[in-house]
């Protein structure tokens, strides 16, 4: 049997972490962090570790920027939630490191309907917004929208959260 797959959708500072948080915290299961962040400053150190300050104890964190398949195979298991942290980030490192996107794409896709554990996953909507000014910046707000229209398709609960409210959408 699959675990759950969830999928927590909402803009910068949202309340999407936190509610992501929480509902793992429902699941009453061993609770696994996996972060996509970078850092590379001092800013985002700070960041990093507030995160985890905030989170508390009883959580395994597991820091991928890139192989996230691997981790997430690595540690389903069925009294076992991973909470991925975040897709949007993922994206940004696909895209440093020149992958692959739409196969990357294609891979987590067929690895999260195979997982054993429930996994919840975190991203920024950024689909809402002005058309940005430049190709990059373009491509990767086409990414985030194609990735995030392929985890919504398969995902069993969908939620957008803006200032702190969950709106359930599927």
């Amino acid at each position: 049997m699959n675990g759950q797959i969830t999928f927590v959708l909402g803009g910068a500072r949202s309340g999407k972490s936190r509610f992501a948080e929480k509902l793992v915290f429902e699941t009453g299961s061993h609770k696994i962090y996996l972060a996509t962040s970078q850092a590379f400053d001092q800013e985002m150190l700070d960041r990093i570790e507030k995160h985890q300050s905030d989170r508390g104890a009883g959580w395994v964190t597991v820091e991928e920027p890139v192989d996230i398949n691997r981790v997430l195979k690595s540690s389903s298991e069925p009294d076992n939630v991973i909470l991925l942290d975040c897709l949007t980030l993922w994206i940004s490192n696909l895209m440093m490191a020149e992958k692959d996107i739409p196969s990357a794409f294609s891979d987590l896709c067929e690895t999260l309907t195979s997982l054993e554990g429930d996994v919840i996953l975190v991203s920024n909507e950024v689909g809402q917004g002005i058309v940005p000014d430049n190709a990059m910046a373009r491509a990767f707000r086409d990414h985030a929208g194609l990735l995030h229209q392929e985890i919504a398709a398969l995902a069993d609960e969908v939620y957008f959260v803006t200032a702190g409210l969950p709106q359930k959408l599927k």
